[in-house]
């Protein structure tokens, strides 16, 4: 049997990732702080260590990840505003905490690290869809941290033969999706959750014209695992994972149905959508769940 640690096991797309993995006859432990994750999203079978990778010891660490042979780094805090205010607390954890956990991979003799990396390093970028190859030019402290984390995994392999792959992720939805992030920035479909359950109207920034490629949180799953088990890429290479379509905020209040009010305009990129042309060719992954589709479910089960 083979076994893997989920970092944010206990998260949205972290706990889509432990279901995969038990699906696949995984052992899983999940190591989360509880900051942003939640005890009822882990499995009762899933072993679970609390801890903050940012001011744990590395070798406490190790001793734990030495009897397992992937890990899964989907441990982060992912909101853009906050990283904007508080950069050092965001960089404390997104790029202090990668780090040790890639320090005590190495001397866990880790397999290989599955790094969650973010299209946010590609900022309000022009070239769409947005390859592999873009320049990078993040907007916010959290864009940049995701960055860095990438970095160090490749500069891991060159320097200590630390193996891994960086999936970029565009917009992740599905179940699960926390409604416990607060700011400008939280993530669209808990708001529109919120809103249908208050009978209130759908609440949408600008214009609505702004566009961003949506993936669903059980493909992302496939992909790390297809990642994992990928011995094409194992240098720190970066994968975008996305679904391939841009949908409009105001066609994705369209599937939704209801009443809209525009709430006022806020700086945000404009357009994202996903080059994904390595993910089908090297990981032999695409997407298989459509987000108008599995919207008319969720508002289905919402009312």
């Amino acid at each position: 049997m083979k076994r893997a640690v989920v970092t944010g096991g206990a998260g949205f797309i972290g706990s889509h990732m432990v279901r995969y993995l038990l699906k696949q006859n995984v052992e899983v432990l999940v190591i989360d702080n509880l900051s942003s994750g939640k005890l009822s999203n882990i499995p009762k079978n899933v072993k679970f260590k609390q801890l903050s990778l940012h001011t744990c010891d590395v070798d406490e660490l190790t001793n734990i990840l030495k009897e397992y042979e992937y890990v899964f780094h989907m441990a982060a805090f992912i909101q853009i505003i906050p990283s904007i205010e508080n950069p050092l607390k965001y960089n404390n954890i997104n790029v202090d905490g990668t780090l040790k956990l890639l320090m005590a991979c190495r001397d866990a003799k880790i397999k290989k690290v599955i790094y969650s990396a973010s299209s946010a390093a590609y900022g309000d970028t022009k070239k769409l869809p947005t390859k592999e190859t873009n320049e990078f030019n993040p907007q916010s402290p959290y864009g940049l941290q995701k960055l860095i984390g990438e970095q160090y995994c490749r500069v891991f392999y060159e320097a200590y033969g630390l193996k891994s792959a960086c999936l970029r992720y565009f917009n992740v939805f599905g179940e699960r999706m926390s409604n416990d992030a607060s700011g400008a920035y939280r993530l669209i479909i808990p708001i529109w959750e919120e809103c249908t359950i208050n009978n209130q109207p759908l609440t949408i920034t600008n214009d609505g014209n702004q566009s961003r490629d949506f993936v669903y949180a059980g493909d992302v799953a496939h992909a790390n695992w297809l990642a994992a088990n990928n011995n094409n890429i194992e240098k720190g290479e970066a994968i975008n994972i996305g679904s391939g379509n841009s949908v409009t905020i105001n066609d994705l209040a369209e599937y939704w149905g209801g009443d809209k009010k525009y709430i006022g305009n806020r700086q945000e990129t404009r357009h994202m959508l996903a080059d994904i042309t390595n993910a089908k060719i090297i990981l032999n992954w695409k997407p298989t769940i459509n987000i108008k589709d599995w919207i008319h479910e969720f508002v289905k089960e919402i009312k």
